[in-house]
């Protein structure tokens, strides 16, 4: 399926750009073989390439998430939420008394670590980063005789790239509680209602439901927003321009202007 796909895409102008019908269309009549979830895959595919070749919007460089696979491939590079791996810790039941006082040990100091970070965010410099490097390495590398706590502290050791991608780049966030509370009301809706019944119906919950949550973080009234723009008053700016202004206050993106600038 993938050599025929290749022959599709070389059929093809190399920079032209594909609309959803027409690529429902190549697939319809160069793949009529395909099976509903390779034809689904396929189409994820085109629209994550799309998305991460936009010239127009900005395009999400890193995403800070947990390690779920359906985060895989969405952005060039993926940091991890520490407060997610902290819970797999969290979920441990030891029995023995010298178990639950190793994994009790070793919490302290995961999470004095963490602190760690958090502190050098406020004041980085090649000095601590590299030292926190090492100390990730001590602190991952015990071996406290309990397998089920050394596999899992092996697990996270495997991790460390994206874990310490906050050495690289300060201005990341250590974790993404705020993502998961921002999608709290939604989920909460659609459990109460079980969701929307139409394709309009979705569009229109995650634009007034995105909006509204924009709103909030931004210190925004919502009823004042929504009253200034379908009045066509229009004397609030744009929840866009709010964003762009926050942005530059958290200097967003320091790090990788500051890089591909010394280069």
């Amino acid at each position: 399926m993938r050599r025929q796909l290749a022959v599709l895409a070389q059929a093809r102008a190399p920079n032209q750009e594909w609309d959803e019908a027409t690529f429902r269309g190549l697939l319809d009549s160069g793949l009529p073989k395909l099976g509903p979830q390779q034809r689904q895959r396929i189409l994820e595919a085109g629209a994550l390439s799309a998305y991460q070749t936009l010239a127009t919007l900005p395009v999400v460089q890193t995403l800070v998430c947990d390690d779920a696979p359906q985060f895989r491939q969405l952005t060039a590079a993926i940091a991890l939420c520490w407060v997610h791996d902290g819970r797999h810790y969290a979920k441990l039941l030891p029995v023995l008394p010298q178990h639950r006082e190793a994994l009790a040990q070793f919490r302290e100091r995961y999470w004095q670590f963490y602190h760690q970070l958090r502190a050098y965010q406020g004041a980085p410099t090649a000095a601590e980063a590299a030292r926190l490097d090492a100390a990730f390495d001590a602190l991952f590398g015990t071996q406290t005789g309990w397998e089920m706590l050394d596999a899992r502290i092996a697990l996270t050791r495997a991790k460390k790239p994206a874990l310490l991608a906050v050495l690289q780049h300060p201005e990341l966030p250590l974790h993404n509680n705020p993502a998961e509370l921002g999608v709290r009301r939604r989920v909460r809706k659609r459990d109460v209602s079980f969701g929307p019944r139409t394709a309009t119906g979705t569009r229109a919950w995650d634009t007034f439901q995105t909006l509204a949550a924009t709103a909030a973080k931004l210190g925004v009234s919502f009823y004042q927003y929504l009253q200034d723009r379908m009045s066509g008053a229009e004397r609030l700016p744009s929840l866009a321009a709010r964003i762009a202004d926050r942005a530059q206050g958290l200097n967003l993106g320091q790090s990788w202007t500051s890089s591909s600038t010394s280069a």
